[in-house]
């Protein structure tokens, strides 16, 4: 796979190491020479570029690429560049980092945005994922499909405590993707059951989340809007 990323700060680098250790190809565009830093990612190509202007995307090759990072510190530039990756060029995903919360509303499919991540919120997450037992954790949202990435870590009084995937009626729309059990992450299957202290990581749309939190739970909970209000 050929990423291009948009910004080559500490975000962007660590974002280029990760995909290069993984077996992609990557390039880094950079409009600030003091930036440009090859020996600290020096498999990845770099480019001395603005990623706002539309002919250093030319020259770059954006079209070819599988994937483009808006990952630069400023939120108008992540919103343009993912614009012109999408609208100009037709890159099939495009992934933009928010950096102010304010401004996450703006991140979506009208900008070019397939994924959003949000380090506000992410942070967020983290630390109630870190806390909250017995509730659904919003980690992130997929724009362009509407569906979400959620966490509950489940109580010992859960309902369905002990008993195999196949008998937990879980809606439709939503998916189970992986069950965190200690320090093991193991792919869920029919047969297996759930414990007490799993984190079940989902992937589902918003309109399902509180069904899925009453299937586990065998318990009405408020809804997330009024959660959202207190």
């Amino acid at each position: 796979m050929r990423v291009a990323i948009a910004g080559a700060g500490n975000v962007g680098r660590s974002i280029a190491q990760e995909l290069i250790d993984n077996g992609h190809r990557v390039m880094l565009i950079e409009r600030q020479p003091r930036q440009l830093r090859p020996d600290r990612v020096p498999d990845a190509e770099w480019i001395l570029a603005d990623a706002c202007e539309l002919a250093s995307l030319e020259e770059a090759d954006v079209a070819g690429c599988d994937v483009v990072v808006a990952a630069t510190g400023d939120d108008k530039v992540n919103l343009v560049v993912s614009l012109l990756a999408k609208t100009e060029f037709a890159v099939p995903r495009v992934v933009a980092r928010v950096n102010r919360a304010e401004n996450e509303w703006l991140f979506t499919e009208q900008w070019g945005v397939d994924v959003a991540v949000s380090k506000p919120r992410l942070m967020a997450a983290l630390v109630e994922e870190a806390v909250t037992v017995g509730d659904v954790v919003r980690l992130m949202t997929f724009r362009q499909g509407e569906a979400n990435l959620v966490e509950i870590t489940l109580p010992p009084q859960a309902r369905h405590v002990g008993h195999p995937l196949r008998d937990v009626p879980l809606p439709r729309d939503s998916a189970l993707v992986a069950i965190v059990r200690g320090k093991r992450v193991l792919v869920p299957g029919p047969d297996d059951p759930v414990e007490a202290g799993d984190e079940l990581v989902f992937v589902c749309t918003a309109e399902v989340e509180d069904e899925v939190r009453t299937v586990l739970l065998g318990r009405g909970l408020p809804d997330r809007a009024a959660r959202e209000e207190r």
